[in-house]
């Protein structure tokens, strides 16, 4: 059998636009004189859509979007993602499901069994698991249609399975001669090669053929890689769909072809690019075309804003220096140095008459007390107040510097330097950042290298590094991977850390820590665990004290 694989990108609630591309893949498929055209899970109205599906003129819309595609069906095959409806007296009677559509209806529908219900997902909310799954009998084989989840349950792969029940291993104990998965899988590094052993797993054990179709793009904090797989009976890549782009391939279950065995980068690599098509989809989709970046001579400010022209173009984005009497000499010329590496626009104003006219204000009412955090916390802000206003008058997308690791022990500024509208690098560890800057500059200095190398300093008093109020990175981020993505508890991170104050330190900033992020710029997510919809702690709490 001839399958295209049309690896899309949607935009969610968009169902027109999406629809479209439906009607123009299929319409090469046929074109293609394939036997059956894919597309993604929930690809009509885009993944996810969250509280959308609770509007029943949006599901309503969705459903007659659907109806109007299966009557531009011929001899030709087509199944892609959507919602449908069937209500009885239990349940919302709303379905995740994969609708085959030829002659011109929706023939046979297979609503989506396993509904995940961790970390971004929160499929239990909206849908109703499938009571069944079903083979369709098309072209004289037996089509076996699961949904993303559907097969991430296999025995022969999962030492610790998270469901009972086996929806793929029913399809094929129910004689399907061929495997679709229809997929929104989001991305994180290392989520390709568990896909590719996971799947390469199955279709050994299953001896039969599969075509896994992934969807792309980015939806705001969450990015979809693409590489959609297809494998023989033997366990073999077949082929694969590009990544961080649209795609569109044919594969011929009867066809033998050249094993593939590299299939993804190195992390600097796949996590530069993915965040660089997080921030261009951002952009496209929310209709910004120019970024601003505040930058301060940092590695952090200087990662972004080459990300920045990267998915921007160098013409469309602008920095601004924002000095105080703390700037550092070495950080300004640091900074036209990139400035001029990078080809792009700038300006610098100064914060030192806003933040002494802002002293003496409020000089009265602090009653002459010490300086300390207020005073450095000022000055971040009245960068932030600069930033805003620029967005504001000539309508850039202003990105935010934090990283991961400051983010998580609260090192940065509430309504400061964490203005913005997308953090770009929040979901990288500062350690990692080091990586990814000599990653850029393999071939040629593009990031000075004296931003790399010298001590990091926030700047907002004289003499200030980072490591004056935190352990160093290394230390800091060994700790806060244990803590957020492994769940560890003090007991077990300090038996590997064997430094109880610090790791005790640590846990606790994160936990204090969690108001900000609860009004953080959304997070583009690049590992397993990203702060935003995946990790849900409550503020206010008597954990640790």
């Amino acid at each position: 059998m001839k399958i295209a694989l049309c690896q899309a990108n949607p935009i969610i609630g968009d169902i027109e636009g999406n629809k479209e591309k439906i009607l123009e893949g299929y319409r090469r498929g046929v074109k293609d004189q394939v036997d059956l055209v894919i597309f993604p899970e929930l690809f009509l109205c885009g993944y996810q859509p969250q509280d959308l599906v609770e509007k029943k003129e949006f599901r309503d819309a969705v459903i007659k979007a659907a109806d109007e595609i299966s009557s531009h069906t011929a001899d030709v095959g087509l199944i892609f993602g959507t919602i449908t409806e069937e209500f009885d007296n239990v349940g919302t009677g709303i379905y995740n499901s994969a609708a085959f559509c030829y002659k011109g209806k929706i023939q046979f529908v297979q609503h989506k069994t396993l509904l995940p219900n961790y970390d971004v997902f929160d499929e239990v909310r909206y849908f109703e698991p499938a009571k069944n799954v079903y083979v369709h009998g098309f072209r004289g084989e037996q089509i076996g249609i699961s949904i993303c989840e559907d097969i991430w349950n296999d025995a022969d792969y999962w030492k610790k399975r998270r469901y009972e029940y086996d929806p793929v291993q029913r399809l094929v104990d129910k004689g399907s001669t061929i495997l679709l998965n229809i997929s929104a899988s989001p991305y994180a590094y290392g989520r390709r090669k568990e896909r590719f052993d996971m799947l390469s797993t199955l279709t050994k054990t299953d001896k039969l053929p599969l075509a896994y179709v992934c969807n792309v793009g980015a939806q705001t904090d969450l990015i979809f890689d693409g590489a959609s797989m297809c494998f023989n009976s033997e366990g073999k890549l077949q082929l694969i769909g590009k990544s961080y782009e649209e795609d569109y391939f044919i594969f011929d279950t009867k066809k033998d072809y050249q094993e593939i065995t590299n299939f993804e980068k190195s992390f600097e690599e796949e996590v530069l690019n993915a965040l660089i098509y997080g921030l261009k989809e951002y952009g496209r989709k929310t209709g910004f075309k120019k970024a601003l970046v505040g930058l301060s001579g940092g590695i952090d400010s200087a990662i972004v804003t080459y990300i920045a022209v990267k998915a921007f173009g160098k013409e469309n984005v602008h920095v601004v220096m924002m000095p105080s009497e703390f700037s550092s000499d070495g950080s300004l010329k640091d900074s036209q140095q990139l400035i001029s590496n990078l080809g792009i626009s700038s300006d610098t104003i100064s914060i030192q008459p806003v933040f002494e006219k802002t002293k003496e204000m409020l000089e009265p009412v602090f009653e002459n007390k010490k300086h300390d955090t207020t005073e450095e916390n000022l000055q971040s802000r009245i960068r932030g107040l600069y930033l805003m206003a620029l967005s504001n008058k000539f309508g850039y997308l202003l990105c935010t510097t934090g990283n991961k690791s400051e983010i998580a022990v609260g090192y940065a500024t509430l309504y400061g330097d964490m203005a913005g509208a997308l953090a770009v690098i929040g979901d990288v560890y500062k350690t990692d950042l080091y990586r990814i800057s000599n990653y850029i500059n393999r071939e040629e200095e593009i990031i000075p290298q004296n931003i790399i190398d010298k001590a990091p300093s926030a700047e907002l008093r004289h003499n200030q590094t980072d490591q004056d109020s935190l352990p160093p990175y290394p230390v800091l981020d060994r700790i806060l991977k244990m803590y957020l993505e492994e769940y560890k508890e003090f007991n077990e991170i300090n038996k590997e850390i064997k430094d109880a104050e610090t790791v005790r330190k640590v846990l606790r900033l994160v936990d204090l820590n969690e108001f900000k992020r609860k009004q953080a710029a959304p997070v583009l997510r690049v590992t397993t665990k990203a702060f935003g919809y995946g990790r849900r702690f409550p503020i206010v709490q008597g954990w640790r004290k």
